[in-house]
């Protein structure tokens, strides 16, 4: 948007982030260039070369960005609160931006944004008493969990209501119910239910996940017997 004088913005490497999410969210990230980015900026390649070295900087700074928009886990909150409302957050985030997933911790140069929130979840999984094996395979799992049910939560054809009941319906009239009696089961006597969300089963599995961690860490913490 240009100022009252009808000058455009001034560019910046953080401006031009938040373009390159948009561009990302509205086309797809196939369709990033710096060419592209740049007609979005109203602007010339040469010029955004100024402010970021390349595809690979500019990617870095797209990731920093997502994970701005990611909630960390507070340091005021119970250990699991706060992981359990950071995870909703994660899932919030990446339900608007799929593309982003598989760029998340794919960088060699992470930004500030991405380390504050990797160092505040670890710290929240120290403060529950995990031994630093179980740290770290409690954010791997957690975060396997969590991208991958945002991955598919973005791609369903619908999460709920009646739109789910008629796609259930649709989907489950294609099959022979004799060969699929469980499929069929799932579908009629719990997917067609009034009330049935598919994003109900996101606090239930992670809450599964927690049950485990903490199940896990009481086990480490006690002797074998002899």
């Amino acid at each position: 948007m240009a100022d009252q004088a009808g000058r455009r913005p001034r560019l910046t490497p953080e401006r031009i982030a938040q373009a390159a999410v948009a561009l990302a969210d509205r086309d797809g990230i196939e369709a990033l260039t710096i060419r592209a980015l740049a007609d979005e900026l109203g602007t010339k390649p040469m010029t955004l070369y100024h402010h970021v070295d390349g595809k690979e900087r500019l990617l870095d700074l797209m990731v920093d960005r997502i994970f701005a928009e990611m909630e960390a886990p507070r340091e005021d909150l119970d250990w699991r609160e706060a992981i359990i409302a950071r995870c909703r957050s994660v899932r919030a985030v990446l339900v608007s931006h799929p593309w982003s997933v598989p760029l998340l911790e794919s960088r060699t140069a992470p930004g500030p944004e991405l380390l504050r929130h990797h160092e505040a979840m670890l710290a929240a999984l120290d403060r529950g008493g995990l031994p630093l094996p179980l740290m770290a395979h409690g954010y791997a799992i957690l975060d396997s969990f969590v991208f991958g049910f945002a991955l598919e939560e973005a791609t369903l054809p619908a999460q709920g209501g009646e739109g789910m009941a008629e796609v259930a319906q649709d989907i489950a009239a294609a099959f022979d119910a004799d060969a699929y009696p469980q499929l069929v089961r799932l579908t009629v006597d719990h997917v067609m239910k009034p009330g049935y969300s598919f994003g109900s089963s996101f606090d239930v599995g992670l809450g599964m996940i927690l049950d485990g961690l903490v199940a896990a860490a009481q086990r480490a913490a006690t002797p074998a017997s002899a």
